[in-house]
């Protein structure tokens, strides 16, 4: 059973896919927008683009480190570089880069992280980026986005490459549930309430948004109706949105595809413990790294379904 499925929620693209449809038509809008790619372009999506605009298309090789140190020269020359490369590739083995190059002086370079997650399955742990919002979110001045779906990374595209600085967007490989069919309203730093609720708020991002729609409808039939939340930007966070579901349910879950350090879960904490504390759970992929194995299997033996956003639920709501 995909996420989504409980609530009947149909299959939708990969938010990598609807990343690259989106960098495709905004390169025909901004003659300054530039691709920097580590020979992962027809992994990561960016190779329309390169072939549609092959003068505005710079491939490094593999070589993360200069990726990102390109990319910086090209900002500060004006062009609005995207640097794209799987998660564990560029926040991990490029961060000194991405600190000195593009954190430090503030420039205007768009990080995209694909293939995040346990759910990339059999490429296996090396492969997996579970520490790299924890990474982004640690430097001053990064915008940090998680999208939940293929029409929430269309415009948090378009919302990232109109922002002024630096930003990491963080997409996956598989395909994921459509949570906004009719289109997704979009901006940075905003949530969107996907669902109202009284009694308990689940917060997500990315596919695990699915898994929270799915535990709110799981929830129904034991009286506890629940408030979903789209909290797409991790950095800078809603803390208004935040203070509000802990006032008004009472009770707040989180959810991500994550280590549960330093991730969404820590972030959203922070704001719960600082306006008003109420009870929590979370649900990631824990203090450890995760497997080879099928993508739906992993994302269960990681315990990141909706059963266990439930289960989070009625412990979270029974503290209150």
């Amino acid at each position: 059973m995909h996420l989504g499925e409980v609530s009947g929620l149909s299959m939708g693209a990969a938010t990598r896919d609807a990343f690259g449809e989106a960098l495709l038509a905004l390169g025909a809008i901004n003659k300054a927008l530039v691709t920097v790619d580590g020979d992962v372009g027809n992994s990561t999506r960016t190779e329309p683009f390169a072939k549609a605009y092959p003068d505005r298309a710079f491939n490094v090789g593999i070589a993360e480190s200069n990726l990102v140190s390109v990319a910086g020269g090209l900002a500060a020359c004006g062009k609005v570089p995207v640097v794209a490369s799987f998660a564990c590739f560029l926040m991990d083995n490029a961060f000194d880069q991405i600190r000195m190059s593009v954190a430090f002086p503030q420039l205007n370079v768009k990080l995209v992280g694909t293939h995040a997650g346990i759910s990339i399955g059999e490429d296996g742990p090396s492969q997996m980026g579970i520490e790299d919002v924890a990474l982004a979110c640690s430097l001053p001045g990064v915008t940090v986005v998680v999208p939940s779906d293929a029409a929430c990374t269309r415009e948090a595209t378009r919302a990232c490459i109109e922002h002024d600085g630096p930003i990491y967007l963080r997409v996956g490989r598989g395909k994921v549930a459509t949570i906004y069919p009719d289109g997704c309203s979009f901006e940075l730093g905003k949530a969107i309430t996907v669902r109202e609720g009284t009694d308990a708020t689940i917060i997500a991002n990315g596919l695990m948004v699915a898994a929270a729609v799915d535990a709110a409808t799981l929830c129904e039939p034991l009286g506890i109706s629940c408030r979903v939340i789209d909290l797409h930007t991790i950095k800078p966070i809603d803390r208004d949105a935040i203070a509000a579901a802990a006032a008004e349910t009472g009770a707040i879950v989180v959810a991500e595809e994550h280590l549960h350090h330093g991730g969404l879960g820590a972030a959203v904490a922070q704001v719960v413990g600082e306006t008003t504390p109420v009870p929590m759970a979370f649900i990631d992929v824990g203090d450890q790294y995760a497997e080879s194995g099928d993508p739906q299997g992993l994302l269960d033996k990681y315990g990141l379904t909706a059963e266990t956003v439930m289960e989070a639920v009625k412990q979270a709501h029974g503290r209150k």
